[in-house]
């Protein structure tokens, strides 16, 4: 990807340099019910969710973020920023072409854990979008453990990585969440995950000049490697479809291709004649 020259998003918080407190933070009702959420969202058991909440310990300022709170000063920060003002760009229009207003959302990057309104980020959770305080949060180490443990590298597949999330916002501000997350099952779950797969292929197709050949294919190598089947078989040494929150490697590649050839949010209609 051409992204060095790319603008930076105004819409970063840099939180590597907070500490949440320390551990024993407690849960209410309310919060039981945002974990919940989250949960359903990420495709992560919630009682993992609760178990790392309760043992959540203090973040440490790593060395290289900028003032807590502030843009990034480092590499992947700076990266990541680019990312998401591309993502600003293309929705914006793709929204004002169909007669809507994109509200972008925030992008919060922490190191460990951090405080969402959905409860508490864990590095251990993944990137995830929380619908309740609309923003996105990033341990960008993940980008490490994508190249390292799952064998997909390159800047593409890590912008693939918060352009999936995005595509969770725009899914939120188009609705999708109210109209379906009220009792979401799995297979409503990899639906709704698919979609945000072919948002994200939207992005890039419209990303323009920070696209460069071959990152399309890092992408898809990127969306086959952390399909559930695959994650599956290497954490369980077995598959179980009925299991599946995100989809199988084939159907998250079809999805992100269906929308990095077509450019079209109109052809990421992952739910069908679901009602």
């Amino acid at each position: 990807m051409r992204w060095e020259d790319g603008r930076e998003s105004d819409n970063v918080e840099d939180r590597r340099g907070f500490s949440i407190g320390g551990r024993g933070a407690g849960l209410g009702c309310g919060g039981l019910i945002l974990l919940l959420l989250i949960s359903w969202i990420t495709g992560i058991n919630p009682a993992r969710l609760l178990d790392s909440v309760q043992q959540t310990p203090q973040a440490p300022a790593p060395a290289q973020s900028g003032p807590a709170g502030g843009p990034p000063r480092d590499t992947l920060g700076k990266f990541a920023s680019v990312v998401l003002a591309s993502t600003e760009d293309v929705w914006t229009e793709v929204f004002r072409q169909n007669g809507r207003t994109y509200v972008a959302p925030k992008l919060v990057l922490f190191t460990q854990a951090a405080r969402s309104g959905c409860g508490i980020a864990q590095t251990e959770v993944g990137p995830f979008y929380c619908p309740v305080d609309q923003k996105v949060y990033l341990d960008l180490s993940f980008f490490q453990e994508l190249s390292q443990r799952f064998g997909a590298s390159g800047d593409f597949a890590d912008a693939y990585v918060v352009a999936h999330e995005i595509g969770h916002h725009v899914q939120n501000s188009l609705g999708v969440f109210e109209r379906y997350g009220r009792d979401p099952d799995n297979a409503t779950s990899v639906r709704i995950e698919l979609q945000a797969d072919c948002y994200a292929g939207v992005w890039g197709h419209n990303a323009g000049k920070l696209i460069e050949p071959g990152d399309f294919e890092e992408g898809l190598k990127a969306a086959a490697a952390i399909g559930d089947d695959r994650l599956q078989r290497l954490g369980r040494g077995y598959v179980q479809p009925e299991s599946f929150t995100h989809g199988s490697s084939q159907d998250r590649v079809a999805w992100l291709r269906r929308g990095l050839t077509s450019g079209d949010p109109g052809q990421c209609d992952t739910f069908g004649g679901l009602r």
